[in-house]
């Protein structure tokens, strides 16, 4: 049977049978792969443990006929185990592999991977707050897919800005002549605070309040919600 080999990210597992599970991984090369991992459910596997969600792995697969077979997993950041250990980042990691998942598909972004692993990764280091972490992965993911926000000019026309209206089905910040009458308006400092999680100035996050991290953070809700056109049900479970 033909052989690969990929880095990926475990998204998410399901049992199968009695002792098996089928693995979605998210590989730097190949895209979005479903694969069976057997024997990862009895106590004696060798890599069970190193294919449950959140891990980084170093992954051989056979190419089967409808899902690809697990033959070898190697641990590259070992990140399961401290997040799940974290209410916070255990819900954040959720709703970020929640996310990749729906956003790829079998060809796949190499761009889309990083990404995910460098947000894993902060959150098992605790290097900034669960919630803006996921905050920023998902605009972030977003922007890559094709969907990226505005928070400075009218994501309609494109006039100049600062604007107050925010209008997810449009793209993010409106002006007032397009703004549709009762349109949630933002104030200053939750424009600024989600400029800074779009482009990473963590130095500007870390000093923005709790209610305007709140604020952000249902913007962000809303206008991931709506662009992926169903709802994340892990982002019900995270703290705002």
């Amino acid at each position: 049977m033909p052989v690969y080999r990929d880095e990926a990210v475990v998204l998410r597992t399901h049992k199968l049978g009695e002792a098996d599970r089928i693995i979605t991984l998210l590989t730097r090369q190949h895209g979005k792969v479903r694969a069976v991992a057997k024997g990862v459910r009895r106590t004696a596997s060798k890599f069970g443990a190193r294919l449950e969600p959140f891990m980084v792995v170093d992954v051989q697969l056979y190419i089967g006929r409808s899902l690809d077979i697990v033959n070898q997993a190697e641990s590259i950041g070992s990140y399961g185990a401290v997040i799940t250990a974290d209410y916070g980042s255990y819900t954040a990691a959720s709703a970020m592999v929640e996310t990749a998942d729906k956003l790829t598909e079998s060809e796949g972004s190499l761009q889309q991977y990083l990404l995910l692993v460098g947000a894993l990764r902060s959150l098992s280091r605790h290097e900034h707050g669960s919630g803006a972490t996921l905050n920023s992965y998902l605009l972030r993911s977003l922007s890559m897919a094709g969907w990226a926000p505005s928070f400075q000019d009218c994501a309609r026309c494109g006039a100049p800005g600062p604007h107050s209206a925010f209008v997810a089905q449009v793209g993010g910040i409106v002006c007032d002549n397009c703004a549709a009458p009762g349109s949630p308006r933002l104030d200053p400092d939750t424009i600024a605070l989600l400029s800074a999680l779009l482009t990473g100035d963590w130095a500007y996050t870390a000093g923005a309040s709790d209610t305007t991290h709140a604020q952000a953070t249902g913007v962000v809700a809303a206008y991931t919600q709506w662009h992926l056109g169903r709802g994340l049900r892990s982002l019900e479970h995270v703290r705002p």
